[in-house]
C-alpha cells in the first residue's frame, strides 16, 4: 500500500471511530441493561458471543464498561458473567489499542516533545509492568487508558496478556454485584449476601496494588554521610548519582565532588548506561532522600544490586562538609 493509501485509510478510520463514538453517545439508551437483555434474548445459545461482541464494540465506543459489568453478572450469574465480561472488556481494550497504534502512534512519535518522549520511553521501558498498574490502579478512564496505551511501543502479546490477568477481580466485583441486583429483584434473601461479596471484591481490587508494592518493596539500602566521603576521597570505587533537577544540582546546596547529574524523571531513559558501570557501587543522591529512594526503586528494578542511597541527601552532606562544592560535572538527556 502506498504512503498516501495509508495516510487515507487512517484517516478514514479515525473518522469513522469518530462517528461511531458520537452516535453511540446520543444514542445511550440502547446500552442500558434493559436494552442488552431484549436485544440478547432473541439470539438463544448465541447470546454469549452476542454479549463479548457488545461489549467490545462498547468499550471502542466509550461507552462505560460499568454498564457491562453489571450487565454480565445480572443475565448470566458471578462466574459466567466474569468469564463474558473479562472476554468482552479485554477483547474492546485491544481493538482500540490497535487502532490507536495504526492511527496515530506513528504521528504522535514523529512530533512529541522531550517531556512526552520521556513519557513514552518510560512507559515503554516498563512495558507489562505500566499495564498492569494502571489496570490494577484506575487512575485514567479505562476507554480512555486503551487508546493512549496504543500509541506506546508495548508489545500487543504484553498489552493482551495483562489486560486479561489484571482486571479479573475488578470484572468478578461487577460480576457478583449484578448478579445481587438480580437476585434482589427477583425477592431472594441471598441478594444480601451476594452483594457483600460483590463488594468484597471490589475493596479487594482496590487493596490489591497497595498489597503487592508491599510485599514486592525492597528494603533500601542506606550510606552514611562519612562512609560515603571516605570512599569518594580514597576508594574511588563508587558512582554518585544525583537525581535532583539540574538547577537545584548547580544551586547554592552545590553536589558531592564528581558526581553525575541525572535527574528522576530522566533515570528511565538512561538505567542502560547506568548498568554498564556495575562492579561500581552506585550511590544515588538528592536533597533529602525521598527522590533518590524512587530511583534505587528503579534501577533494582533494572537488576542493578548494588545500588545505596545516600540518608538524607545533600542536607545531611553540607552540615557535615568542609570543602566547597565541586565543579559541575553534569550528565543531561541530549535533545
Amino acid at each position: 500500500m502506498s504512503r498516501r493509501r495509508a495516510f487515507g485509510a487512517r484517516v478514514a478510520l479515525a473518522v469513522l471511530l469518530a462517528a461511531a463514538t458520537a452516535w453511540a453517545w446520543t444514542h445511550r439508551e440502547l446500552f442500558d441493561l434493559t436494552a442488552i437483555e431484549v436485544a440478547l434474548g432473541g439470539v438463544g445459545a448465541w447470546a454469549p458471543a452476542g454479549f463479548v461482541l457488545l461489549f467490545a464494540l462498547a468499550t471502542v465506543l466509550f461507552v462505560p464498561g460499568s454498564v457491562f459489568g453489571l450487565a454480565g453478572g445480572f443475565l448470566f450469574g458471578p462466574v459466567f458473567g466474569t468469564l463474558w465480561n473479562l472476554l468482552g472488556a479485554t477483547l474492546g481494550a485491544t481493538l482500540a489499542f490497535l487502532a490507536a497504534r495504526y492511527v496515530a502512534s506513528d504521528w504522535v512519535e514523529r512530533r512529541a516533545g522531550e517531556r512526552l518522549q520521556q513519557l513514552l520511553a518510560g512507559v515503554q521501558a516498563e512495558g507489562w509492568r505500566f499495564v498492569a498498574l494502571m489496570r490494577l490502579v484506575p487512575l485514567a478512564p479505562f476507554n480512555l487508558l486503551n487508546y493512549a496505551l496504543g500509541l506506546t511501543r508495548i508489545r500487543i502479546a504484553e498489552y493482551v496478556i495483562t489486560t486479561l490477568v489484571c482486571m479479573v477481580p475488578g470484572t468478578a466485583a461487577y460480576a457478583w454485584l449484578g448478579h445481587a441486583g438480580r437476585e434482589a429483584a427477583a425477592g431472594d434473601s441471598a441478594a444480601l449476601h451476594y452483594g457483600v461479596v460483590g463488594l468484597g471484591l471490589l475493596a479487594a481490587a482496590l487493596m490489591l496494588p497497595r498489597l503487592i508494592g508491599r510485599l514486592r518493596a525492597k528494603p533500601v539500602k542506606w550510606i552514611s554521610v562519612a562512609e560515603l566521603r571516605r570512599r569518594v576521597d580514597t576508594d574511588g570505587d563508587v558512582t554518585v548519582v544525583d537525581v535532583r533537577d539540574p538547577d537545584e544540582f548547580t544551586g547554592t546546596s552545590g553536589h558531592i565532588p564528581r558526581a553525575r547529574n541525572i535527574p528522576l524523571r530522566d533515570l528511565p531513559l538512561l538505567r542502560q548506561e547506568l548498568i554498564g558501570i556495575e562492579p561500581n557501587t552506585i550511590v544515588l543522591v538528592c536533597r533529602t532522600d525521598r527522590r533518590s529512594a524512587k530511583a534505587a526503586d528503579v534501577l533494582r528494578a533494572a537488576g542493578l544490586r548494588d545500588v545505596l542511597v545516600l540518608r538524607n541527601g545533600m542536607e545531611a552532606w553540607n552540615g557535615n562538609a568542609t570543602a566547597p562544592a565541586s565543579p559541575v560535572v553534569s550528565r543531561q538527556v541530549e535533545n
